[in-house]
């Protein structure tokens, strides 16, 4: 079985020495809770409880499965009971609004929770995870009747929550959504229709479940100009506030998916079920995105702590398995063969997952300073600057994360060998499981797109100048820094290139539209990279401002994991830069029947 242990250390350098946590939540109307004594018990625990008590029924639940009977759905074993320490933790409150029955907490906190949880149990920490959602949507748009009636429930924990997108003959484009709102008695609207891919959508793990729904009014304009969203419970509650009647919504069928076994992914039937408008008529899109946005930002995380998990596992069984020896000689005379670790190939892959792993860790806990300014910080220009960064980085976390996720669960079953390809081991149900991550909650094209698309262009680049403003000033400050000058010298030279690419691509636009679609994956790849490289100086100067004090070993590893990623990470960049400026001339030559010239369909 796999193993895990909370990289704390790690947590700790990147929070507290490398973005001063301490001052950014001193400066916070909620920080002075966030106290390093409870912080520190928040991370002490929570690694505790992932460990402990997620780790162990990660691979039984993926063999189980969930089972649905009668229209209902249990979860695999232990996974209840599991729900059950996590809410009687208070955990799901964690960093909710005290209003509603939260702990008022900075949200980087239960930012940290997630990576932990992600990375011991993937599935089960997808039935709480999308309830942070529906709850800042109806905290954010709901009326004060719906906030009193399922706010604090969902804070709390007791109930949990979905979001209703996908239909059978749509995803992304939900305009073309037929789910249907008939109003009915008073505020109620009786909800038509059939959403798929609904993640959590039936279980037993809590008394309630409360679905978001998308649909359109009968006068609904067409497209995603007319759509609206509900709020659709599973047992209506009563006048108690307790569930009650059992709603026209029920889940017609699991999909037999890839990975993540152990979460119920739903295909849910709405027959004529009760629900409330939250938000304006015709509205609905905007209200989602707030829960849209957080939960990008939570699968961003989720490609993060698999990437934590295939590592540490990868370096255990290199330092253990015995294979050939060395290219320079005998590493281990005492032994019949070297540990695979002395192998250059195997450390390329180790150290690749290292990186991604610790460098994605700095991109979320840096888009995470940002959020909390935007959640519990002051309105004026600190808080607009967090808004635009938080809008940048959002699909940069998001799609980058999982990308090279996915790439370093690869190369855990690599490092395993033939080992890795066997259920046991458990290194083939981080692939399985990071698979989805590309997908969901908007693929990585559609992030792209609204990277390069919404977020850089349609702003004319000023979102993007105010971060490689500060890549800028961060390069200016270190010029002279000698310990930094191998970092300093690229960073410069691609945070130029950046705006370069940028107005070239913005260029070709004006002419072409299609330019967009064609450099826009390839953008945000090249962005991820150049985030990261900055993240990493930063974490360099850093630990060679450390270095002659106690710990000077693990500073010494951080310095090294920079240089591994500056030396055969980050050219990656030249790649990306030479697709983007390729333009869109040779995708969109061939017509479509010309993709099949030498085959019949």
């Amino acid at each position: 079985m796999p193993t895990y242990q909370a990289p704390l250390r790690d947590f700790r350098f990147v929070m507290d020495e490398m973005l001063d946590y301490p001052a950014h939540y001193a400066r916070l109307p909620s920080g002075d809770d966030a106290s390093p004594d409870v912080v520190n018990a928040i991370l002490e625990e929570g690694a505790r409880f992932a460990r402990d008590v997620l780790l162990p029924l990660n691979q039984s639940g993926d063999q189980e499965g969930c089972l649905l009977e009668g229209g209902e759905v249990k979860a695999p074993k232990g996974f209840k009971e599991a729900y059950q320490q996590y809410v009687e933790g208070g955990w799901p409150s964690l960093a909710a609004d005290p209003e509603h029955g939260g702990q008022g907490l900075p949200h980087s906190l239960s930012m940290v929770l997630s990576e932990m949880i992600c990375a011991t149990n993937l599935a089960w920490g997808m039935y709480p995870g999308l309830s942070h959602g529906a709850a800042d949507a109806l905290r954010h748009h709901g009326t004060n009747e719906q906030k009193t009636t399922y706010l604090t429930k969902l804070v709390e924990g007791i109930w949990t929550g979905t979001m209703c997108l996908t239909e059978p003959h749509c995803g992304t484009d939900l305009g073309l959504i037929k789910t249907r709102a008939v109003p009915t008695d008073g505020d109620a609207y009786a909800i038509t229709g059939t959403k798929i891919f609904i993640s959590a959508g039936e279980h037993n793990l809590a008394e309630n479940i409360v679905h978001l729904v998308l649909a359109k009014l009968p006068d609904a304009p067409e497209g995603s100009k007319g759509i609206s969203l509900f709020v659709v419970p599973k047992f209506l509650p009563d006048a108690q506030g307790n569930p009650g009647e059992r709603n026209g919504v029920a889940c017609g069928s699991l999909e037999h998916k890839m990975g993540i076994h152990g979460n119920a992914t739903c295909v849910m039937n709405f027959d004529g079920a009760t629900g409330y408008l939250v938000g304006p008529p015709n509205k609905g899109l905007a209200c989602m995105f707030t829960m849209m946005n957080a939960a990008r930002l939570g699968v961003g995380i989720q490609g993060l702590g698999l990437i934590e998990a295939s590592f540490q596992n990868s370096l255990s069984y290199a330092r253990d398995r015995l294979q050939m020896r060395g290219l320079s000689g005998k590493q281990a005379p005492e032994k019949p063969a070297d540990p695979i670790i002395v192998h250059p190939d195997v450390r390329r892959m180790l150290l690749t997952q290292k990186a991604f792993a610790e460098g994605g860790r700095m991109l979320v806990l840096y888009t995470a300073q940002m959020l909390d300014v935007v959640e519990h910080g002051q309105p004026g220009e600190e808080r607009e600057r967090a808004e635009t960064l938080l809008g940048l980085l959002t699909p940069i976390v998001k799609a980058f994360l999982t990308e090279v996720g996915f790439e370093s669960t690869n190369e855990g079953v690599q490092i395993y060998g033939g080992h890795g390809f066997i259920q046991e081991w458990g290194m083939e149900q981080l692939v399985r499981d990071a698979r989805i991550t590309r997908l969901y909650e908007g693929t990585t094209g559609i992030q792209a797109l609204d990277l390069l698309g919404r977020k850089v262009l349609m702003s004319q680049g000023e979102s993007l100048k105010v971060f490689t403003k500060e890549i800028h000033h961060f390069c200016k400050a270190e010029a002279d820094n000698p310990a930094l000058k191998e970092f300093i010298e690229p960073l410069a030279k691609l945070n130029a290139q950046w705006g370069e690419l940028t107005m070239g691509v913005g260029m070709k636009a004006m002419e072409d539209r299609e330019e967009v679609g064609a450099a826009s994956v390839d953008y945000l790849m090249y962005a991820g990279y150049v985030t990261l490289a900055y993240l990493f100086a930063h974490a360099a100067k850093q630990a060679s401002d450390s270095l002659e004090g106690n710990d000077s070993a693990f500073y010494a590893a951080k310095i090294n994991t920079a240089r591994f990623y500056y030396q055969r990470l980050l050219p990656r960049t030249k790649a990306h830069a030479q697709m983007i400026q390729a333009g869109a001339s040779s995708l969109m030559a061939l017509s479509s029947e010309d993709f099949g010239l030498g085959f019949e369909i």
